[in-house]
């Protein structure tokens, strides 16, 4: 069980954080929903497949905090941890990721701090997905305080070879043999070459009903 008395300097400001981020992974998620639907009601057509979300273990907070040199604490968190609040969004092809950020972008009532586009720019692993750190406002009885959110958008393929890289990063704590990193990074260049296969076939689906 995650233990919350790793940021034991202050448990009510340790509970109230954490409440923050949980309202606002719901908060975004009800939007992320909406916009599914109008898509749905305007376009007839559905962009997203899944939607997953998740806060992050302490546990894995202190090791990042630790790994970026920060000291273990509620305040560095707030500051230095950006996806501490994560959702994923799960879609079928490459051009719906750029549609949704583009919705997600729109949004009033959220601010887009920051966007990494590791899909026209993959890491060096072969990792591909498209970031958004947003924040959204989380009305309490006496403030209002923007509470940062990360969203990940990627393909069904996309996520399939990022489950896979996570499972090897934490067997081998990020030092996986060389032909592991191999056959992975060649697997990235598989699901890049599926992706566009898909693309191009839904695409001519579409061509031919209109035709």
């Amino acid at each position: 069980m995650a233990d919350p008395t790793l940021f034991s300097e202050d448990i009510d400001g340790w509970n109230t954080v954490m409440f923050l981020y949980h309202s606002a992974l719901k908060e975004v998620g009800t939007k992320l929903e909406i916009l599914n639907d109008e898509f749905r009601h305007v376009h007839h057509y559905n962009p997203i497949e899944y939607i997953k979300s998740r806060v992050k273990e302490p546990e894995s907070i202190v090791k990042k905090l630790k790994r970026h040199g920060y000291e273990t604490s509620t305040e560095n968190m707030v500051n230095f941890v950006n996806d501490v609040a994560g959702i994923r969004i799960v879609c079928s092809f490459t051009s719906d990721i750029y549609k949704l950020a583009e919705m997600i972008g729109r949004q009033s009532d959220l601010t887009v701090v920051s966007v990494k586009d590791y899909i026209r720019h993959p890491k060096e692993s072969g990792y591909k997905s498209y970031h958004m750190l947003v924040t959204v406002p989380i009305f309490m009885t006496d403030r209002v305080v923007d509470t940062k959110v990360e969203i990940q958008i990627r393909t069904i393929a996309m996520d399939f070879w990022a489950s896979l890289e996570h499972k090897i990063y934490y067997k081998f704590e990020g030092n996986a043999p060389e032909y592991i990193s191999r056959d992975l990074r060649e697997c990235a260049g598989i699901v890049s070459m599926l992706d566009d296969k898909m693309l191009q076939l839904n695409n001519a689906v579409a061509d031919a009903k209109e035709a």
